[in-house]
């Protein structure tokens, strides 16, 4: 891309952004350096890996770039067999942490990001070398006594030799002979020995080796005789360690030596991946989205921003080139935003072809330009005897030269800056000559010659910005299909020109130029009425959709809620009924116990069969409520309805202190709780429908019940022993009140338990008349057959 395009287009702004967001030096060194690209495939490569950065920055909530130095410098040293400094060699390791981090940030189990994978696959790690260095090396003027075990001996026999020397130093200035001689009662240090201040007077005093004096000379610092040699011998230590630590960072550096290649490749990929991750963070900042690309030229931005105008500020645009028509004259006042319509056209074009995302709205379309060329501002130069017109034709000359069909031509004010009939002539001549090339042009001006060439030129569409006539003030809205005012004599009436010259000037106009601006500001008006119009129609249409939803989202809730309610209706019914059977079970089995008054062994069975038919119908809806409330007062005689048998029952006894009296409900007399029945009137007298009284019961009453309809087989395949005989007993019930004279029991093959059990039970059944194993057809061995009495 041409350097001066890329400049105009203030595309170097944008990469400051992405500077500032790269993690290292060497990152932001290469994103100032990125440049567009024409090539197609790595344009498209480029946006894919900058989609996969922002997939993994979402994911894992950071920027997964660590913090690395340019080691290229102390790379080539090493390689030529030099010894790398401590500072050095700490640098070189963050390089190899940094790598290791991103590569297990990069490679994973994840599909979704190949590209970067790839990349981070690349990185070369040493994790060895990597932890020796810092576990040898504190920092850069220190080094570990457990970088080798030699270095170690050498700081301990150190350590002796300075306690031995100290101790000997601090002897001669606790020595009452010597203080009298010393300046101060201290020990210190000078050229690397141990030494203490004496007066100079009396340096014949104190025999020794003067290493240093004080500014003035009154003071003489003096290494004691005796304490020369064990410095000496401290001193020979010295170089030993200093020698030892040579022979450890040269070490260190011949290991680096043979992979500074592939470190040196390190670089040069975590400076990759940083400019990749910081334009995913500049995407992230500028609310930008993935552009779709293509190669025909064709171009549709949605709610387009400028990326260097204030967020807060910029008014989106929408347009669309390079389909129906390839040329697009925009026109309109000055300060309207006709240039930085170019302008954002220009760079989110640039921005897209550096694999960077474009702040738009999703289903935003550009094309991969070869070059994109922009003939925008004034390049005046005095030096060159250029005016504003020379140096934009020399633009042009330079654009018209270049030109491909693959190109984006952008051009501000085209013709402007001479004769204005001349400069509308050579603009449409350049229009038509870049239209016949079919390269994608947009173009703005003032000329009149040029909305009509744009009106009546197939190819050649226009635009304008529009500009609110009541407040003269532009609002930046881009509107293509209709050609735009200039409004130079309303802006020139709100700036308080005079009027007579404003209507002097109206009428020097040509009454063709009059009615073309009048159809044009006409037109405008009108579109502008419309767009307000359908903006409230789209309001209303919003406004009944979030109604709508809303409507849909509380019926949804209000089913919901009502199954809920029911199914949990259902369940404290079912448990209920459950527990007035368990209850009834339990009064049956006394009662077949302690037999009195001539209850009938086939009347308990009915009484158990209509229970278990009160489950079953419950256990699916509720179909009735009980009747009544509960009582608060009860009488002998009293007629009452108990819950738990959903049965009507005459009390027998008053109620007690806990609200209990014995009641009778057909034949059975059974305690029960006030707050278990519910108010309820007596029948009625009327001709029995159903069984009469039992003879010889004592006049005990029969339960009044009505047959329950009933299946002619019962399947207990998968129960237990006892559930099955409890579950075929009252089967039985309702066969025998059904007036059944064959039944089937299906209970499987299996083991033989069940049909064993079963047909044990059925020999000792009163009902029961006999019983077979089913025949073929009727399930065999698996099924009992059973004829009733």
């Amino acid at each position: 891309m041409n350097e001066r395009n890329i400049r105009v287009l203030e595309f170097p702004k944008i990469l400051e952004m992405l500077a500032a967001l790269a993690v290292t030096d060497p990152g932001r060194e290469a994103a100032r350096a990125l440049t567009p690209s024409g090539d197609a495939d790595t344009v498209r490569r480029m946006q894919a890996e900058t989609e996969e950065a922002g997939t993994i920055i979402a994911y894992n909530g950071s920027n997964p770039m660590a913090w690395f130095t340019d080691v290229r410098g102390f790379l080539k040293l090493a390689k030529a067999g030099g010894t790398l400094s401590p500072k050095a060699l700490l640098q070189v390791a963050d390089v190899l942490k940094a790598s290791r981090t991103v590569r297990n940030a990069l490679v994973t189990d994840r599909e979704d990001t190949p590209l970067l994978t790839e990349l981070g696959s690349r990185l070369a790690t040493n994790r060895a070398l990597e932890e020796e260095i810092f576990d040898a090396i504190i920092s850069e003027d220190e080094i570990s006594d457990h970088a080798s075990p030699e270095l170690y001996d050498i700081r301990r026999q150190m350590r002796v030799l300075n306690d031995r020397v100290r101790d000997k130093l601090n002897g001669i200035i606790r020595s009452a002979t010597m203080q009298k001689y010393l300046m101060d009662a201290i020990v210190t240090m000078r050229n690397g020995r141990y030494v203490v201040p004496v007066k100079a007077e009396c340096r014949a005093n104190v025999p020794g080796i003067v290493h240093d004096q004080s500014g003035t000379g009154s003071t003489l610092f003096i290494e004691p005789m005796g304490v020369v040699e064990a410095g000496n011998e401290l001193k020979q230590w010295t170089i030993k360690e200093k020698n030892e630590i040579e022979r450890i960072l040269g070490a260190f550096s011949d290991r680096i030596a043979p992979d500074a290649d592939l470190i040196a490749n390190n670089l040069d990929l975590m400076a990759r991946l940083d400019v990749i991750f910081a334009k995913a963070a500049l995407s992230r900042q500028m609310r930008a989205v993935p552009p779709k690309l293509n190669e025909a030229g064709h171009v549709r931005l949605i709610q387009a921003r400028h990326p260097l105008i204030d967020p807060m500020k910029v008014v989106p645009s929408t347009l669309w080139l390079g389909e129906d028509f390839t040329t697009l004259v925009i026109t309109g006042p000055n300060t309207g935003g006709k240039t930085v319509t170019l302008k954002t056209v220009g760079l989110l074009s640039l921005m897209a072809q550096a694999g960077l995302q474009i702040p738009a709205a999703y289903g935003s379309e550009l094309a991969i330009f070869d070059e994109i060329f922009a003939d925008i501002g004034d390049e005046q130069s005095i030096e060159q005897s250029l005016s504003t017109f020379s140096s934009h034709m020399t633009n042009i000359v330079e654009i018209l030269q270049s030109v491909t069909p693959r190109s984006l031509a952008l051009f501000d004010e085209l013709g402007a800056g001479t004769d204005p009939t001349e400069g509308a002539a050579l603009a449409m001549s350049i229009l038509s000559h870049l239209l016949k090339m079919k390269v994608t042009t947009m173009a703005t001006t003032h000329y009149s010659e040029l909305k009509a060439f744009a009106l009546g030129t197939p190819g050649v569409e226009n635009a304008s910005v529009e500009f609110n006539v009541e407040t003269l003030q532009p609002t930046y809205r881009l509107s293509i299909g209709v050609p735009g005012k200039s409004y130079a004599f309303e802006i020139s009436r709100k700036l308080g020109l005079p009027e007579f010259l404003i209507e002097d000037a109206g009428e020097r106009l040509s009454k063709d130029a009059v009615r073309f601006e009048d159809v044009i500001a006409n037109a405008e008006y009108h579109r502008q009425i419309a767009e307000k119009e359908r903006e409230l129609a789209e309001q209303a249409h919003r406004e009944t959709q979030k109604l709508r939803d809303e409507a849909e989202k509380l019926q949804r809730e209000l089913a919901a809620k009502r199954e809920t309610e029911l199914r949990k209706a259902k369940d404290e019914a079912r448990k209920l009924l459950q527990k007035a059977q368990r209850e009834s079970e339990q009064i049956i089995s006394d009662l077949k116990k302690q037999r009195s008054g001539g209850v009938k062994e086939h009347e308990l069975h009915a009484l158990r069969a209509q229970l278990q038919g009160a489950i079953d119908e419950n256990s699916e809806t509720i179909k009735s409520e009980a009747v009544g409330s509960v009582p608060t007062k009860l009488k002998v005689g009293d007629t009452v309805l108990l819950v738990n048998l959903n049965a009507k029952a005459t009390v027998l006894t008053e109620p007690d202190a806990k609200g209990e009296c014995t009641v009778q409900a057909g034949a059975l007399k059974l305690k029960a709780n006030m707050a278990d029945m519910r108010t309820a009137l007596p029948d009625k007298p009327e001709k029995p429908k159903g069984r009469q009284p039992a003879k010889g019961s004592g006049g005990s009453a029969y339960v009044g019940v009505s047959a329950r309809e009933v299946q002619t087989e019962c399947d207990v395949r998968g129960m237990s022993l006892e559930e099955a005989l409890l579950a075929v007993d009252m089967f039985l019930d309702g066969a025998v009140l059904n007036k059944l004279s064959q039944v089937y029991i299906i209970h499987g093959k299996g083991t033989g338990i069940l049909r064993n059990g079963i047909q044990q039970h059925l020999k000792k059944h009163p009902a029961i008349k006999s019983f077979r194993l089913g025949k073929y057809g009727e399930g065999e061995d698996g099924v009992t057959v059973a004829a009733l009495k």
